[in-house]
């Protein structure tokens, strides 16, 4: 309080006094850059943050883009985790499109702010990045090797700050439920992948340069699948406790990941089981044709080049057994034919692929192999812990008609349906040709008639095929 004699001082005087000051406190920097030696002007600067450390309660972690040359994945994890809660005063944000996606990403800009709250804390995310000369460096790609040099021309990093007295909170839990809650916002904005080997592998070396791919596409769902409703269900039930037993896995000894057997004629819906499956778990679908994989060290780089939250897929696994046996016969019949390098996966090889040491080298993984000869396979092959589930893929029945009828037509009742279903039930064939009878006609009537004519068709010619078999006559089928 100013006493009743004292007088204000103008406003004039207080701007001139300011200006005063500010004028000597230049100086003042001035004659210190040029007279007091740099060593004693850090000390100083050393000494004054630190006091003014002391006085503040606030405490600050830098969070930088890089370690040394590999990526920082808590920076990456608080880019995906701040992401859905941009500030909406925010004005400016980055939006990007990533090549082979087909979701936008919005980000934030550097130095902008944002304000979140865990268990009653406040805490202040700022994302600072400072321009720095311009050098080429080792950039990662994403599984920890180098994949090029890229030109670096800023350093970016994470300010989080709170009050110091929540600093184990903050590192102890807040931490790691924002690399949790990450990893599951990656999953919702995840674009399916399927993925195939290069052929030109062995000459950029092996690894996850071994593998190509494009986007999944496939629109097959467990509810569009031509198959019987308790077939759906349990293989739905076991995809979904599987991937919730990861504590359980690990206290039984056991690698994190379950082996699938289809087998069943062609045109059973082997593919669009695969393709609902990938959907239904949001999983990569990585397609391995074991005839291009040339010895047992290949197929376990290329199984270690999997990432996790996939599933793999080994096709007509008995063909590829089949062909490699005969090779080996083969070889040792007349070894000259065949060069040192021209080795097959052996049966070995491929157990201990499935089920062996290598295979716990990732988690959360599916192995599919598909047969159209189950009795083929080496009973080795089919015990549990390698093919853990057996699906059989059976001709078309009434009930997956139904489900074709509604993908195809968009109707679920009909008063062909009956002549339809008697036709099914005493005959063999498969959903695919049924789909594809049904593809012909977009108008229902004209649709299930067709069917009718084809499926009387093909069973007249089965009865009389196994006629002329009984009179000894060659067996041919239509």
């Amino acid at each position: 309080m100013f006493s009743k004699n004292m007088e204000m001082p103008s406003a004039k005087t207080v701007i001139s006094t300011a200006a005063s000051v500010a004028a000597a406190a230049l100086l003042i920097r001035s004659t210190a850059r040029d007279w007091v030696p740099s060593e004693l002007q850090h000390y100083v600067s050393l000494k004054l943050r630190s006091l003014f450390s002391s006085l503040s309660s606030q405490l600050t972690l830098v969070i930088e883009e890089f370690e040394g040359l590999n990526q920082n994945h808590l920076f990456k994890a608080a880019q995906v985790y701040l992401r859905p809660t941009i500030s909406p005063n925010t004005k400016r944000f980055r939006v990007t499109m990533p090549t082979k996606e087909n979701k936008i990403s919005v980000f934030m800009v550097r130095n902008e702010e944002i304000v979140d709250f865990f268990n009653g804390i406040k805490l202040n995310w700022k994302l600072v990045s400072k321009e720095i000369p311009s050098k080429y460096i080792n950039n990662p790609d994403g599984r920890g090797r180098f994949g090029g040099s890229t030109l670096k021309s800023e350093l970016r990093y994470w300010e989080l700050s709170f009050n110091k007295k929540h600093k184990d909170l903050v590192i102890g839990s807040y931490l790691p439920y924002v690399l949790e809650k990450a990893k599951e916002v990656k999953e919702e904005l995840k674009t399916l992948k399927l993925f195939t080997l290069k052929y030109d592998r062995m000459m950029g070396g092996m690894g996850g340069d071994a593998w190509q791919s494009v986007n999944l596409d496939h629109p097959s769902t467990f509810e569009t699948l031509a198959m019987e409703g308790e077939a759906q269900k349990m293989i739905m039930e076991d995809l979904k406790r599987f991937v919730k037993r990861k504590e359980y896995y690990r206290k039984v000894g056991k690698a994190w990941k379950r082996g699938y057997l289809l087998f069943g004629p062609p045109g059973t819906g082997k593919s669009s089981l695969i393709a609902a499956m990938a959907n239904y778990l949001n999983f990569d679908i990585y397609d391995l044709e074991l005839g291009d994989v040339r010895k047992n060290s290949e197929l376990r780089k290329l199984l270690i080049a999997t990432a996790n939250r996939s599933i793999l897929v080994v096709e007509d696994i008995d063909c590829s057994v089949e062909i490699q046996n005969r090779l080996s016969a083969a070889r040792a019949t007349n070894p000259r034919a065949f060069s040192a390098q021209r080795t097959e996966v052996t049966l070995s090889g491929l157990l201990n692929f499935v089920d062996g040491l290598w295979s716990s080298c990732g988690d959360e993984r599916i192995i599919v192999f598909t047969t159209n000869h189950k009795d083929r396979l080496d009973p080795a092959l089919l015990r549990p812990g390698r093919m853990d589930v057996h699906i059989h893929m059976s001709f078309c029945s009434p009930c997956a008609f139904k489900t074709l009828a509604s993908n195809y037509l968009g109707i679920t009742e009909h008063t062909l349906f009956f002549d339809i279903e008697q036709l099914i039930a005493t005959m063999k064939v498969t959903p695919a040709e049924v789909g594809e009878q049904l593809l012909k006609n977009e108008d229902p009537e004209c649709a299930l008639r067709d069917l009718i004519g084809f499926l009387e068709r093909k069973k007249s010619a089965t009865e009389e095929a196994a006629s002329k078999a009984e009179d000894g006559e060659p067996k041919t089928v239509e």
